[in-house]
C-alpha cells in the first residue's frame, strides 16, 4: 500500500507512477508517426481504434509527461545548485539533439530542455505557485488562441497528408545525414510554433511542485477532486470533438485539430493526475504501483521505444511503414507497453537504473 507519507530519504510515489504512465501512454499517440499512417483514412476497426486513441490518449500523456518536466526542474532547484541544472539541462538538450538526429525526427527532449532553461527564471525570481499558475494560463491562452486565429483563416484546401515517403527512408546513412543538415532550422520552427504552451505545461507542473501537490497529495484531496471531475468533464468532449476533426480531410479541420487536441490533453491529463493522485492519497494505487518502476525508466524506455519502432516500421528495418493502420499500431504499442512494465521493477532490483539514466547521472554529477 502506498502512503502519502513519505520520508526524505525514498522517492515519492505520485510523480513516478504518473511518469510511468506517461513514457507508455506516449507511445500509443507516436504509433501514427512510427507506422505512417493518416488519422483521417481510418476505416472500420481502424477508425474504432483512433477514437479511442483521441478521447483517451491524445494530448493527455504528453502534456502529464512536460508538467512533470515542469516539476522536476524546481525540484532539482530545490536541492542543488544552478550550475549542476543547468548542466543537466544542455546534457538533455544534446541527447535529445542526437535522439532527432540519429533515431526519430519527434524528439520531445531537446524542446523540454532548452524551455527548462527559460523555466529557471521565474524559478530563480522565487515566483508563487499562484503566481507561476497564472504565467502558465496566460502563455496556454495566448497560444490556444493564436491556433484558432489560424484555423479560422485556413482557405477549403484538402488536407495533407503527413506520412513521410518511403523513398526518403531506404537507407539509415543518408536520413542520418538529410536530419542532421535541417536540424537545426527544423528545431527551431517547431519551438517557436509550440513554446508557449510547452512554457505553459512547465509551469504548471513547476506550480505543482512548490505547492507540493505531487509530494503530499493527501493534504490536497479537493484540489485533486477538482481535477478528477472537471478535467474527465471538459477532456472527454474535446477528445470526441477531437475525434470528429480527425474524421475530416479538409485542411481547416486539420488546423483545429490543433488546439482541441492539446486543450482536451491538458483537462483530460489534469483529470488522469487527479484521479491517481486521490488514489495514491487514499492509499489505494494497487497495481498503479507499477507503473512507478517504469516512471523510473522513462528517458530509458523512450529511447527503446524509438529504436524498437523506427526498426519494425522504417524500410531500413523490416519494412512495414504505411503498410499498418490505427487498429494494429496500437496493439503493436500495448504489447511493447506491457513489456516494458513487466521489466521494469526487476531491472531496477538489480541495477537500481536504466541505462540512460545512469549515464545521465554519470555525465552530469561525475559519479
Amino acid at each position: 500500500m502506498i502512503s502519502s507519507a513519505v520520508r526524505p530519504t525514498e522517492r515519492h510515489p505520485l510523480p513516478d507512477i504518473l511518469r510511468g504512465l506517461a513514457i507508455l501512454g506516449i507511445l500509443w499517440v507516436n504509433m501514427q508517426d512510427f507506422a505512417g499512417y493518416d488519422e483521417w483514412r481510418q476505416h472500420g476497426a481502424d477508425r474504432v481504434a483512433q477514437v479511442v486513441i483521441d478521447v483517451l490518449f491524445n494530448g493527455r500523456f504528453i502534456s502529464i509527461f512536460a508538467m512533470l518536466f515542469g516539476a522536476g526542474v524546481a525540484a532539482l532547484l530545490a536541492r542543488h545548485d544552478l550550475a549542476l541544472l543547468l548542466r543537466r539541462l544542455l546534457v538533455l538538450l544534446a541527447l535529445g539533439s542526437l535522439h532527432a538526429v540519429l533515431l526519430w525526427h519527434g524528439d520531445i527532449i531537446a524542446s523540454y530542455a532548452l524551455l527548462g532553461l527559460l523555466l529557471l527564471v521565474p524559478l530563480t525570481l522565487r515566483l508563487s505557485s499562484g503566481r507561476l499558475t497564472v504565467l502558465a494560463a496566460a502563455l496556454g491562452a495566448y497560444w490556444l488562441l493564436a491556433r484558432s486565429l489560424e484555423a479560422l483563416a485556413v482557405p477549403a484546401l484538402h488536407r495533407w497528408t503527413t506520412v513521410q515517403r518511403t523513398a526518403d527512408l531506404q537507407h539509415y546513412l543518408p536520413l542520418v545525414q538529410q536530419r542532421a543538415s535541417s536540424y537545426l532550422s527544423t528545431f527551431t520552427d517547431n519551438l517557436l510554433y509550440n513554446a508557449p504552451w510547452l512554457l505553459c505545461l512547465l509551469l504548471l507542473g513547476a506550480a505543482a511542485q512548490q505547492a507540493g501537490v505531487l509530494q503530499r497529495p493527501a493534504e490536497h484531496r479537493p484540489l485533486l477532486r477538482r481535477l478528477a471531475w472537471g478535467g474527465v468533464a471538459l477532456g472527454v468532449p474535446l477528445g470526441l470533438l477531437l475525434a470528429w476533426l480527425n474524421s475530416l480531410s479538409t485542411a481547416q479541420a486539420g488546423y483545429w485539430a490543433v488546439p482541441v487536441r492539446m486543450s482536451g490533453g491538458l483537462a483530460l491529463g489534469l483529470g488522469y493526475v487527479g484521479l491517481v493522485g486521490l488514489a495514491v492519497a487514499a492509499g489505494q494505487a494497487g497495481g498503479l504501483r507499477r507503473f512507478a518502476a517504469a516512471g523510473q525508466l522513462a528517458l530509458t524506455h523512450y529511447l527503446t521505444q524509438s529504436l524498437l519502432m523506427t526498426t519494425l516500421f522504417y524500410p531500413y528495418g523490416l519494412g512495414l511503414y504505411a503498410r499498418l493502420g490505427a487498429l494494429p499500431c496500437l496493439l503493436i504499442a500495448l504489447a511493447l507497453g506491457a513489456v516494458q512494465l513487466w521489466i521494469s521493477a526487476p531491472l531496477l532490483r538489480r541495477f537500481r537504473r536504466g541505462p540512460m539514466e545512469a549515464l545521465l547521472r554519470r555525465v552530469v554529477y561525475g559519479r
